[in-house]
């Protein structure tokens, strides 16, 4: 019987997929064996439709002669937003008795073209050490020639997190931005009054981050079509700014017109909105994005009514799964039993979780079932 979580990672700044798992002594990778996954309790946050496809994939999988596969998944950096795409990631390594690790920064280099190309020799590392499979969570076009030259010479990539649609990548793997964007909206659009009325959304405007600007842009369309005049003010991710950034949307809270009834924030900075309205003096309806602390504890403050979650356990979860399909049963079998969830682009969706401020813990205590509390 597989065992969840044989080879767990060694974390840190890495040029090499170490080998763990298979390889130990007692034969558990051999052939006869089948995958067994980790059970997770019942819970109202768990994915039935995501957790389904799985399954399907595994029990396809089983029918084959399972035998060690070597990979690597390669994140931004080990903290913060990625530590649960790492726990997932190693679990289904674990789960699979494959050879190989998760891999990345634990602090992010003050010099982004450190860590951008850092990543670009670990995949073409983990090409020469003859992986057969590459997880990564690409920085943008600086990725994209290694990824073509990993295609090229027969490793199939699977990105996640961010995509690169015009690289050789085989899929993508994550939340999509234009339709978490219209599911954050349509969550704010039920507790807002009638308009009139100015919807503040705290976004991006610039189509320099794809999923960020998509987020944006969904959120326009759902408010403007709804009657509402809506406003974005530009998120501030660069530096220590964060009172420049509330600031900005103070700004825009004062000179509304006509006032604002309510904020959205589509980023990990969304708590910003709520010392935003207070600032301004104004007590609105504010949805957020991700679980941010102090996103958390304005929720239970009551002054954020609901957050959503992008399942980044899931996200890490499913590269292995992915990336030891198209290995074993190839590509087009893997993306068919996955269908309902793959787009047109190869987008493989996990869609998101929508946390009401009243169901924190609930949300806590799922979290709590995978490893993978934030």
């Amino acid at each position: 019987m597989k065992t969840m979580g044989r080879c767990w990672a060694a974390f840190g700044l890495m040029l090499a997929a170490a080998a763990c798992g298979s390889g130990d002594a007692g034969g558990e990778g051999a052939e006869g064996d089948i995958i067994t996954r980790a059970e997770i309790p019942d819970n109202e946050f768990f994915p039935m439709e995501l957790e389904a496809r799985i399954d399907s994939l595994v029990a396809e999988l089983n029918k084959t002669s399972l035998e060690p596969m070597q990979m690597v998944v390669l994140t931004k950096n080990l903290s913060d937003f990625f530590e649960p795409i790492a726990v997932g990631a190693n679990r289904a390594i674990g789960e699979l008795e494959a050879i190989g690790n998760v891999l990345g920064p634990t602090d992010q280099s003050d010099d982004p073209t450190t860590t951008q190309d850092l990543q670009n020799q670990q995949i073409q590392q983990a090409v020469a050490d003859e992986a057969k499979g590459i997880g990564v969570s690409p920085f943008g076009d600086v990725n994209k020639a290694a990824i073509n030259e990993a295609a090229d010479a027969g490793v199939h990539v699977v990105t996640f997190d961010s995509d690169l649609l015009d690289s050789k990548r085989s899929l993508y793997v994550g939340s999509l931005g234009y339709s978490v964007g219209e599911v954050a909206a349509n969550t704010l659009l039920e507790m807002l009054p009638d308009p009139p009325g100015t919807v503040l959304i705290h976004g991006i405007t610039g189509k320099e981050w794809p999923d960020g600007f998509d987020r944006t842009q969904a959120a326009q369309d759902v408010f403007g079509k709804a009657g509402y005049t809506f406003t974005v003010t530009q998120a501030v991710f660069v530096g220590d700014n964060e009172g420049l950034d509330v600031d900005q949307i103070t700004s825009a809270i004062q000179t509304a017109n006509p006032p604002v009834v309510g904020m959205i924030g589509l980023f990990n900075i969304s708590y910003r909105c709520a010392m935003a309205a207070e600032a301004a003096g104004i007590d609105v309806p504010i949805v957020a994005f991700d679980f941010d602390p102090k996103t958390v504890e304005y929720m239970r403050e009551g002054r954020i009514q609901a957050t959503h979650t992008q399942r980044q356990y899931y996200e890490g979860y499913l590269v292995p799964y992915i990336l030891y399909g198209i290995n074993t049963i190839g590509l087009d079998a893997t993306k068919q039993i996955l269908a309902p969830l793959v787009d047109e682009k190869g987008r493989v969706n996990i869609g998101i979780d929508v946390v009401p401020s009243k169901k924190i813990d609930v949300y806590n205590d799922f979290l709590n079932t995978i490893g993978a509390i934030q």
